[in-house]
């Protein structure tokens, strides 16, 4: 049973002098849902753009088996979440130790790298075992997306033919995998990167039974609308069908955002006003990492119970800490008559919000509640079925 039906009731009851975060499981079982139903492979949820054990075990009821762990730390927290799910180490720059514990205590076969030194490793740490699944992460261009991911990780060209060999020698069942950056706002940017993975493949002339698109999937942001999802899958499951690859090999995708974006917002106070700047409880150092150090742009809403006519004006936020970095440009749109004591709720931190949220300052904590209504903006709507077509669930931008 949800225990508010939205976050004005939540003030109303309680006017929270801390943050609050909003939950709402229904947002991520539906968004779930619908990879599970429309991508034409296996989904992987990226745990690290929000590892609560709560959002695990709300994906693994919708349908997600496979989780993307990043670290040792990840690895231990799905494992107890979710004893029987399948975990894949797809971080290409492990320590020796955690691949060994992976493998050994909690049952990971799929590891990727980019090097021969991290092939290597991984080998050492399973004591050369014979039932890995390998994947081979190489570089492909961010050109598309709002947070670009090129740089640090990926085999280059000339280095991937020699590395896809080595790992087939070594691998029970090979893959690729990329990543086209975060909040990739084009279909096209999965296209010019399995191209890529194509070239790999000829050069390489090696049997390869998984491609993994990555993550990338975008949601919905003021100023940031993407195309409908099934855009993106359908433009990448026609230049996967082409791929010079095994019968039965599997197409995977790795989708962080897209599944929890929506499942969190986060009720705030503003504690002084200056001008068009207002002073909150939460910031930099909290759920809103994104929209001080990228200048990520989140949805408003002042909470009053009664309507408000003022004009929506242009305002900058202050975090609670004395760190002058603890500033979110925006611009939030709130109404102009917004004062102290006053509670907003920002929408759309279920990506990353809670994950960066540090104690910085002595600041931080937050309170948790569920809520039954919407969320602020949504990629996800159900729409009936064209006559003579599956009952699937369609997508809207809004």
């Amino acid at each position: 049973m949800h225990d508010f039906p939205d976050a004005l009731a939540v003030v109303q009851a309680t006017s929270p002098d801390e943050p609050v975060t909003l939950v709402r499981p229904h947002a991520a079982e539906r968004a779930a849902r619908f990879f599970v139903e429309n991508f034409r492979g296996k989904t992987l949820y990226a745990v690290k753009a929000n590892p609560s054990p709560a959002l695990l075990r709300t994906l693994w009821r919708a349908g997600v088996t496979h989780f993307d762990v990043a670290s040792i730390a990840e690895v231990r927290t799905v494992r107890s979440a979710l004893p029987q799910a399948k975990l894949c180490f797809m971080h290409p720059v492990k320590a020796e130790s955690a691949i060994a514990e992976a493998y050994a205590k909690h049952g990971v076969r799929t590891f990727s790298l980019d090097s021969h030194e991290e092939l290597q490793k991984i080998l050492r740490a399973t004591d050369h075992a014979t039932d890995l699944d390998l994947f081979v992460r190489i570089r492909v261009p961010s050109d598309h997306a709002q947070l670009s991911l090129a740089a640090k990780f990926g085999a280059q060209p000339h280095e991937t033919p020699q590395l896809l060999m080595a790992a087939r020698q070594a691998a029970d069942g090979l893959g690729i995998c990329f990543h086209v950056g975060s909040q990739a706002m084009s279909p096209h940017a999965y296209v010019s990167a399995i191209e890529r993975v194509r070239a790999a493949i000829v050069e390489a002339s090696v049997l390869v039974d998984y491609i993994d698109v990555g993550g990338g999937f975008p949601s919905v942001y003021p100023g940031l609308e993407p195309p409908a999802l099934q855009q993106y899958f359908d433009t990448i499951y026609r230049a996967y069908w082409d791929l010079p690859i095994s019968y039965s090999a599997e197409l995977w995708c790795e989708p962080g955002r897209a599944l929890c974006a929506e499942y969190n917002s986060i009720i705030v106070k503003v504690e002084r006003r200056r001008g068009t700047e207002l002073y909150i409880n939460d910031g930099a150092y909290g759920a809103l990492f994104d929209a001080a150090h990228i200048g990520w742009r989140f949805p408003v809403k002042l909470l009053r119970a009664q309507d408000n006519e003022a004009e929506l004006t242009e305002f900058s936020f202050y975090g609670p800490t004395c760190d002058d970095l603890d500033h979110m440009t925006g611009p939030f749109l709130l109404p102009e008559d917004i004062k102290v004591g006053d509670h907003i709720e920002i929408g759309m931190l279920g990506a990353y919000g809670s994950a960066m949220r540090t104690q910085f300052n002595g600041f931080g904590t937050s309170g948790c509640l569920v809520v039954a209504d919407e969320p602020m903006e949504s990629l996800y709507r159900e729409v009936p079925a064209e006559p003579g077509t599956d009952n699937v669930v369609a997508i809207g931008k809004r």
